[in-house]
């Protein structure tokens, strides 16, 4: 392992047919079982597979098909092996990166600011460094949104996969238990949803939010007004408050985006405070952190967890 002397630091392997070894930086602490935890409770079937401490997952970029393989280390590091990617993506793909595990973040500001409530405290105290996990894109974290809508996490992963098999493309490169790559956004927008298992009404809005950021790609922006993001959001037909914050909070990366109608969110709170809790009286304290604070309450359901969103 090389030497990483600075906090963002990168070195990848000499490439070979497409394949590289990046090593990225954060700031300690990082509780990665949550995080590992969060992407194993949500991997798309033939997309993603998390076994053993690594996330692996398929991705299509400039073209090509490619593979990452993702682990932890604990010299305060993730290791990113990459199969078939070129060499003159990789500084789009180490930002993604950086943003998909949250690798910027500063727990040390974060844990100070959200510990002056006791609450919160006691569950920073928990999970130190807890990260918030971002989508892949906007269009994958789009349509997981809508799926995900008043049902499960597995039944939400059950409709995605379904969605993969029906849109996506075969992968090309041989990997077992990874069969395709995610459909490409104008596919999706020029999409067919019947049949799936899901409301026709949440059928329209997958195509509607599709449609929605085909015409301006710059919708789920990061470094966007959250007022402004979230006012635009729900003009979509089929996007309300609940899809509107946690598009803000998993895809725009907005630290103070928290859906207050969340049932787990709701279910964690008063099982922490009493049956009395109120989850939009409590949240102000949690500014300018309540999307951290909200995935503390997640992570405190443990496995319970991921029955809802």
């Amino acid at each position: 392992m090389p030497n990483l002397t600075r906090q963002h630091a990168v070195r990848r392997s000499l490439p070979n047919l497409g394949h590289h070894t990046l090593w990225l930086r954060y700031r300690a602490p990082y509780h990665w079982p949550s995080t590992l935890g969060f992407l194993a409770a949500r991997c798309i079937p033939g997309i993603e597979t998390c076994c053993d401490g690594t996330y692996h997952r398929t991705l299509s970029v400039a073209g090509h098909h490619g593979v990452l393989h993702a682990t932890p280390l604990p010299n305060h590091c993730l290791r990113v092996h990459l199969e078939g990617v070129p060499s003159h993506t990789l500084p789009g793909l180490i930002a993604r990166l950086r943003r998909v595990f949250d690798l910027d973040a500063d727990p040390v500001r974060i844990s100070a600011e959200l510990s002056r409530d006791p609450l919160m405290a006691n569950l920073l105290e928990a999970r130190p460094g807890l990260r918030v996990p971002q989508g892949w894109d906007a269009c994958e974290q789009s349509m997981r949104t809508v799926l995900g809508q008043q049902i499960s996490v597995a039944g939400a992963m059950t409709l995605a996969g379904r969605l993969v098999q029906r849109h996506g493309a075969a992968l090309r490169l041989p990997v077992a238990g990874l069969t395709h790559v995610f459909p490409a956004l104008s596919v999706l927008a020029q999409a067919q949803f019947e049949n799936m298992g899901m409301p026709r009404a949440r059928a329209t809005t997958l195509g509607t939010l599709a449609s929605a950021l085909l015409a301006e790609p710059g919708l789920l922006r990061r470094g966007q007004a959250l007022d402004e993001l979230l006012r635009n959001l729900c003009q979509l037909k089929g996007i309300g408050p609940w899809s509107a914050h946690y598009l803000a909070l998993r895809q725009a990366g907005a630290a103070d985006a928290l859906p207050l109608g969340d049932v787990a969110l709701i279910k964690a709170l008063r099982l922490l405070e009493g049956d009395d809790a109120q989850l939009a009286e409590r949240a102000p304290a949690w500014r300018p952190w309540r999307a951290y604070a909200a995935q503390h309450l997640w992570a405190s359901l443990g496995s319970a967890g991921t029955t809802r969103r």
